[in-house]
């Protein structure tokens, strides 16, 4: 059987979505932005899109900035914040374990003399509060820390930085890249005491080309895009609307938190129970990681090598973040792993579709893997 085990890199589009998708593309296709009656229809049904995202954010609709994904929405956070802050100071706070798109985007704002600065992680991949101490200080105008993170499911203390930030009588608006953790844990910016936050429709069962920036009101956010007055200026250029109206659905679409962290816990400890079964499994996630995501190594095997058995088997994990394709982990480097360990990384990650076959299917093709690969 099919076992689909890297929802971390995309999800399968729920029912909702993909029917919601058909209904922009027709008979709701006309511009949001005409005045006629078919840009009238597109409009209400854009609105209608960005209320549900707000409802589930807990946030006014007109927080909500659409985007054409997760990685354009922490560019325009990264860049926008910090040129619209950069006569309060320099400095940029962020971790060694942030997606690609926030440690290339800290990377070109460095080139540009902003002086960015990197938390550590502790061997279970998590930010200490006491990292965030050390380096944020009255120059710091941005703090961008994830809220999961997308190799390991480690869960960072997002709910630390704004205190930390009080406390060192910092200027900093801070940022979240929440595109793992959406869905799948309570989000409230309110109540985290982020000022933006990043979420993404292809990681909760809808399209992929649509995304979001949550910016709380009165922040100012230099635009990095030009050419029209959508999204408030902010991401200018005709919506993506079937792909929004997607995301849309599939927001409407997510059951109660309980329910569902109940289920794939349940999935997670009987993954967890079968690797420790397994001689020379390492799982490199921690015990308190998000259920949805599980790291394991088994050194003296490459991922590669690993992948391709297990796709032979049609069953299908990734190596890390599908946005590295194939690099090797700057995650597990940053976690204290040895070379042999990063070369021998799987990521198997779950979503609220995933059944009890799927696992158990994966359990005995890795078992094959590491028996017949080991004689090679």
């Amino acid at each position: 059987m099919e076992a689909y085990l890297d929802n971390s890199a995309t999800t399968a589009p729920c029912p909702q979505a993909i029917e919601a998708v058909h209904r922009a593309l027709a008979p709701v296709w006309g511009n949001p932005s005409s005045l006629h009656r078919a840009g009238l229809e597109a409009e209400h049904l854009l609105q209608e899109s960005r209320e549900a995202l707000a409802a589930k954010l807990g946030c006014g609709p007109g927080e909500i900035t659409f985007t054409s994904g997760g990685t354009e929405a922490n560019n325009l956070a990264l860049f926008g914040a910090a040129m619209a802050q950069k006569r309060k100071g320099r400095r940029i706070v962020t971790s060694a374990v942030e997606h690609s798109s926030i440690a290339e985007s800290a990377a070109e704002l460095a080139n540009r003399g902003f002086e960015v600065v990197y938390l550590n992680v502790d061997g279970d991949g998590r930010v200490p509060e006491q990292e965030l101490t050390r380096l944020i200080n009255r120059d710091t105008i941005l703090v961008s820390l994830m809220a999961v993170n997308n190799e390991v499911g480690a869960i960072q203390p997002i709910d630390a930085i704004r205190r930390t930030v009080r406390f060192a009588g910092s200027p900093a608006l801070i940022h979240c890249d929440a595109v793992q953790a959406f869905g799948k844990l309570p989000l409230s910016p309110q109540r985290m005491g982020v000022d933006l936050l990043t979420v993404s429709s292809h990681k909760v069962h809808g399209p992929k080309g649509a995304g979001a920036l949550y910016v709380r009101g009165g922040v100012k956010l230099q635009p990095i895009m030009f050419g029209g007055s959508q999204e408030n200026k902010l991401r200018p250029g005709t919506e993506a609307l079937p792909a929004i109206a997607g995301f849309a659905a599939a927001v409407r679409a997510l059951p109660d938190y309980p329910v569902t962290h109940a289920h794939v816990t349940g999935l997670r400890d009987r993954l967890v129970q079968g690797l420790r079964t397994m001689e020379g499994v390492k799982i490199n996630s921690p015990a308190d990681a998000l259920p949805y995501l599980t790291n394991i190594s088994l050194p003296g095997l490459q991922s590669e090598t690993m992948l391709n058995f297990l796709s032979e088997r049609e069953v299908y994990v990734s190596s890390g973040s599908a946005c590295a394709k194939g690099k090797k982990s700057r995650v597990l480097r940053a976690m204290g792993l040895s070379d042999a360990d990063i070369a021998g990384a799987l990521r198997i990650s779950l979503s609220r579709f995933t059944t009890w076959e799927e696992i158990d299917a994966f359990l005995f093709a890795l078992n094959e893997a590491r028996l017949n690969l080991a004689r090679k």
